[in-house]
């Protein structure tokens, strides 16, 4: 006779956690109007009745809105992390003990933990696919082809994620489609620019408590991210250098009045370096020698391979923790360089991640994507697509109307005069 497997029903570091994390998802939901008037919504008219949903995600109290959304809209839906250091245990406890949802993530799991997690998550079998650096998508369609077909589609908020999916379509891999969340208006240029510059910086300072006025920081990639990393930086009297390979960007950091110049030059510097490129061994063994003893190095950008850590270890005659998420490089000069939080999100890593109400927009955007793509199922070519503008524009009246804020509306003499060729001046 064939034994019964029992799917687990959620892994995490500990149930007992569960009033301290409703406690802080309750707080976060203080500052996130928008989610929950799209939560309300969803509640009334189930739009992910029978869907099979997985979210792979930082499991953090603004996410827990984002799942809490997605379960009232009717989803059968698992949530798993995207990052081993990202994971707030007390939320994630919550959101099994409080709010009936299936979480595998504990804080700090290993890389065989998450690859896990992630074949869990795919073992629900899901319609939809909610992914943070696509993970999720590349081990679907790279090991579980015969899935595929139950695929609606997916939703990717991260720029990492977005170059994957369209290599993957590239390749001829992508068969179903994917909503580039990543470059709605309301997500890129308030998530990335306010978001990861405000949290990078309140990681850097958690972890080592350094003042920062009067250093100088490297800020690898002057992307949204970026950008809002080195106005930050700005803003609290350090002295920015940006790095770039992109001429464009390159010119506009100029103009921002930053210096721009290679990371070999700036590499000797620095006090503090952060990485928001997207790519990998940004800082590299040629850069760590020219460093200054002592200097902070970390990362903003969604995978660890940002900074080549195997060579520093490698190089390394002793590595200790100094503080927590603060590892020491001794290396045989005699000199020894910081890095913070592994060099994992330094932001989710060290601190709590991008403010509540800068989450807001985003998930907004992903659960209306989520809505989009049951909407619109079978009708949506394979490939990326953008948030459509109504949407985008919908998520900003919105968050405008929950700060009391009011703007203008065209007049019908405008709105002729911008629909008009002949109208002249």
């Amino acid at each position: 006779m064939t034994a019964t497997v029992t799917k687990p029903q959620y892994e995490i570091k500990d149930i007992a956690l569960a009033p301290q994390g409703k406690q802080r998802i309750e707080w976060a939901g203080r500052e996130m109007p928008v989610l929950r008037q799209i939560q309300e919504r969803f509640a009334q008219e189930k739009p992910f009745a029978g869907i099979r949903l997985i979210a792979c995600c930082h499991v953090t109290t603004e996410t827990a809105h984002l799942a809490i959304a997605l379960k009232n809209g009717g989803a059968d839906a698992i949530l798993i992390a995207s990052n081993p250091l990202s994971t707030q245990d007390d939320v994630a406890a919550s959101l099994v003990a409080d709010y009936g949802i299936p979480v595998f993530a504990i804080k700090g799991e290993d890389n065989d933990t998450y690859h896990r997690h992630v074949n869990i998550a795919l073992d629900h079998h899901p319609n939809i696919i909610i992914d943070d650096g696509s993970d999720v998508t590349a081990t679907l369609v790279a090991q579980r082809q015969d899935q595929i077909s139950e695929i609606i589609g997916t939703t990717e908020e991260t720029t990492t994620g977005i170059v994957r999916l369209q290599a993957m379509f590239n390749d001829g891999v992508l068969s179903f489609p994917a909503m580039n969340v990543n470059d709605a208006d309301t997500k890129h240029f308030f998530d990335n620019r306010y978001g990861t510059g405000q949290s990078t910086l309140d990681g850097i300072i958690r972890a080592t408590n350094i003042l920062l006025a009067g250093k100088t920081l490297v800020v690898a990639g002057y992307g949204w991210c970026g950008k809002g990393v080195a106005l930050r930086g700005r803003g609290m009297g350090a002295n920015v250098i940006v790095t770039e390979i992109d001429p464009t960007r390159a010119i506009e950091a100029v103009m921002d009045g930053f210096r721009v110049m290679p990371m070999i030059e700036a590499a000797s510097l620095g006090d503090v370096f952060v990485t928001v490129t997207g790519n990998k061994h940004v800082i590299r063994p040629e850069h760590f020698a020219v460093m200054k003893d002592g200097a902070i190095v970390c990362n903003s950008g969604h995978f660890d391979i940002e900074i080549d850590l195997k060579s520093l270890g490698a190089q390394a005659n002793e590595v200790k923790e100094v503080r927590n998420f603060t590892q020491q490089y001794s290396l045989p000069s005699g000199k020894s360089i910081i890095v913070l939080g592994e060099g994992r999100l330094v932001n989710l890593a060290a601190a709590e991640g991008h403010p509540s109400a800068v989450m807001d927009m985003s998930f907004a955007n992903q659960a209306l994507a989520c809505e989009y793509l049951v909407k619109n199922k079978g009708s949506l070519a394979p490939g990326l697509h953008s948030i459509p503008t109504e949407v985008d524009r919908e998520i900003a009246r919105l968050k405008l109307n929950a700060m009391n804020i009011q703007i203008d509306s065209l007049t019908p003499e405008q709105i002729e005069y911008l629909n008009s060729w002949n109208a002249g001046t």
